[in-house]
Formats: structure tokens, sequence, C-alpha cells
């Protein structure tokens, strides 16, 4: 093989190489959303605090509570049901979002993903 024909396959096969690392870095970039880091944080936050017994999804204060009424047990577990569920509703809805760059619904139902886990942003 001569030198010129090696040399054209050398400068060929490294133009391929760098053209696929190129494509396979910005594949990831290209497909993440206006918010995908800041959910990817929340994520980290909701599994850290998990073993914080204080922790956890919250949801308003009832009527009875304002009266000094102690709840049932099955009362509490009602609660704690729903707060999961609308925690998870709202860290939900934050991916849709962020999934059809909608940037504005994404910040938005994430400071309510926040709220109902009470963690603050940092």
């Amino acid at each position: 093989m001569d030198i010129r024909r090696r040399d054209q396959l050398l400068r060929t096969s490294t133009l391929a190489t760098a053209t696929v690392y190129f494509f396979l870095a910005i594949v990831p970039a290209a497909r993440a959303g206006p918010c995908t880091t800041d959910i990817s944080r929340l994520e980290t936050q909701i599994k850290q605090s998990a073993s914080n017994p204080v922790a956890g999804p919250t949801a308003t204060q009832t009527v009875g509570a304002q009266l000094h009424h102690q709840p049932t047990p099955g009362e509490i577990r009602n609660a704690e049901g729903k707060a999961n569920a609308d925690a998870d509703a709202a860290l939900d809805r934050a991916r849709k979002a962020d999934g059809q760059g909608d940037s504005a619904g994404c910040r938005e139902a994430l400071r309510q993903a926040r709220l109902l886990y009470g963690l603050a942003k940092n």
C-alpha cells in the first residue's frame, strides 16, 4: 500500500471517528428538555430525604385539625396517600412539560412538587 493511500485512509477513519463522537455527544443534549437537570436534582433530593421520618409529601391542614380533633389511623393513611399522589403527579407534570419543551410549565410543576415534598429550592 502506498503512503498516499494509507494517509487518505487514516484521514477518512479519523474523520469518521470524530463524526461518530460528535453525534454521540449531541444526541443526549438534544433529548434533554429545558429543566431536565432540575428534575434530576429534585429526584435526588427526594431520594436523599426518604430516610428522614419527618420529610416527605405534605397536605393542607384539615378543618378537624384546626378544631384540635385527633385524626384516626385511617385518616392519616388517606392523607399520606393523597399527599404522595399529589406530589408524584406534580413531578410527572414536570417530566411531561419537560419532554414537550414547555419550560414555564415544567418550572411551575417543579415549584409545586417542591412545595408538596417540603423541599426548598437550592
